[in-house]
């Protein structure tokens, strides 16, 4: 198997990613192809002493995409960029999957137009998982699509219960829409027409749908899936991702005190450390682009090299999955007339 990472992208690269990649083939014993400058991929395995790792090869890219390139064109004015020549290489078939930290809105548009999305697919989704009580869930859309139809939640809902159960190992996934209120009269008009079509998946078997969910609920573990649009999956994943921060802040504010709540610290420190490691986001890797017919995974921008080593093992895992063929066998019930 070739995994493609895109080595100059993200807020820590080249240095991460060419880092993590290395890291991920001498783990998981498949080829990496790191894509970037040669010279400056070269200097970063030889400053880590990887520069003889076995199943790495260099393929060169003289540019490179930045935050602030536009989305919609930066690939096509910069065809020598990275994540260009990366997404090229994937279209021809020389690489099973492509792993970047870089643009996200860049990387959705090269998912789509090189990566194609699987026939009945109406849009790709950014499906990111987070902790929640007694496990994880999984947001699905969390960003790459701000305006949505009810089929596309709809699709959401599959796509992501398709990866919880093959992927995430879980016994029919329960999918919730996320929605201000429980009662399946609230919602707006998308919402309703959605809470419509998940109702009758769920009728008929085809979903695990639990109803409604509100905000508050996602991280109490109501559901396995949480199906939303990307607008309001984003706002919720980065509320959620603050609120971690700014109550981990407050905890270490009051342990510090004074002394005796410094030796209350020292007392409950494994389960301090246990909490904090919950929210690791370097663990997970990243985020799939579910709906594309060749797997795309996207990095955190702030990725670590441990983050991109299991962003790798991610998209090793998503290819061998069958995750493509059960939404292609599927696409029948997810699709409205």
């Amino acid at each position: 198997m070739k995994i493609i990472v895109d080595a100059m992208g993200g807020d820590n690269a080249p240095e991460s990613a060419v880092w993590g990649g290395a890291l991920a083939a001498r783990e998981y014993g498949e080829e990496v192809l790191l894509v970037g400058r040669s010279e400056t991929v070269e200097a970063v395995l030889k400053e880590k002493g990887l520069q003889d790792t076995q199943g790495v090869t260099i393929m060169p890219a003289s540019d490179l995409v930045d935050m602030h390139d536009d989305p919609a064109t930066v690939l096509r004015k910069k065809p020598d960029s990275s994540m260009a020549v990366a997404f090229k290489l994937l279209k021809a078939g020389e690489g099973d999957a492509l792993v970047s930290a870089g643009n996200t809105g860049a990387l959705l548009t090269g998912a789509t137009l090189f990566g194609g999305r699987i026939k009945g697919i109406r849009r790709g989704a950014l499906a990111p998982v987070m902790p929640c009580k007694g496990g994880q869930v999984m947001l699905c859309d969390a960003g790459a699509n701000t305006e949505c139809t009810a089929e596309m939640l709809l699709q959401f809902a599959f796509l992501g219960s398709l990866y919880a159960e093959k992927i995430g190992g879980v016994n029919r996934p329960r999918v919730g829409l996320v929605n201000n209120g429980t009662e399946d009269t609230k919602g707006d008009p998308l919402r309703k027409e959605a809470y419509t079509l998940l109702k009758k998946a769920g009728d008929e078997g085809r979903l695990n749908f639990v109803g409604n969910v509100e905000g508050s609920m996602v991280p109490l573990g109501a559901c396995d899936v949480a199906v939303c649009d990307g607008y309001s999956g984003n706002v919720m994943l980065k509320t959620i991702e603050g609120v971690a921060k700014f109550m981990a802040g407050e905890i270490k504010t009051v342990f510090m005190r004074n002394l005796a709540t410094k030796l209350g610290y020292l007392a409950c420190k494994k389960g301090m450390d246990d909490f904090r490691e919950l929210f690791n986001q370097d663990k997970v890797g990243g985020a799939p682009f579910l709906g594309i017919a060749k797997p795309v995974i996207k990095a955190h921008g702030s990725s670590n090299e441990i983050a991109v080593m299991n962003a790798v093992r991610q998209a090793i895992t998503y290819t061998k999955s069958g995750m493509i063929d059960a939404v292609s066998e599927n696409i029948a019930y997810m699709t409205v007339e």
